[in-house]
């Protein structure tokens, strides 16, 4: 079975393997990876995270409480996105609705503090997760570019940093 992309006024017929996967069976083991790594997760932060994060350091409870925000972020984020393509997969939406619900979707916009000093007192199970979410992400945003492309993106985007031109704005009002 072959996915031909059809969408563009030049009747382009690229075929893109990344759409074939994201709309085939073969989906299923990523949407399985990722929605495991959820609950595995949840599992962890509720149970042991918990336990772990009271034996602290107060400076790597406070990293450890940002790194999980920004976890479950990302991890909501990437569940997100396999949650409408596999409604685009199994009939439930077209592809024009997944593309206008994922704009809601953020993928690969949250940092990290792997370079905090307090990130190597984090529970190394913590630290696993987190590489692993990130990864996914990763992968996904990948498969998300190849499916719908940078295009349409880069024109809803800014290309410049919206708080840098902001800042600079403020320095020419003060003089600064």
């Amino acid at each position: 079975m072959t996915t031909q992309n059809t969408d563009t006024p030049t009747g382009d017929r690229t075929i893109r393997l990344a759409e074939h996967l994201a709309f085939s069976r073969s989906f299923q083991p990523l949407f399985n990876e990722g929605m495991a790594l959820v609950d595995e997760t949840a599992v962890y932060l509720d149970g042991d995270g918990r336990l772990e994060a009271k034996a602290m350091s107060k400076a790597a409870a406070t990293l450890y409480a940002a790194e999980s925000m920004r976890l479950t972020t990302r991890l909501m984020q990437v569940a997100s996105w396999l949650l409408l393509q596999r409604a685009a997969n199994q009939g439930d939406m077209s592809r024009a609705q997944v593309e206008a619900e994922k704009v809601k979707v953020r993928l690969e916009g949250l940092g990290s503090a792997r370079e905090s000093p307090q990130y190597a007192e984090l529970p190394e199970t913590f630290c696993h997760i987190v590489e692993r979410a990130v990864k996914l992400e990763r992968r996904i945003a990948m498969l998300d570019r190849e499916i719908y492309g940078d295009a349409a993106r880069g024109e809803d985007w800014p290309t410049t940093n919206p708080v840098g031109e902001q800042i600079n704005l403020l320095k020419t009002a003060f003089n600064g």
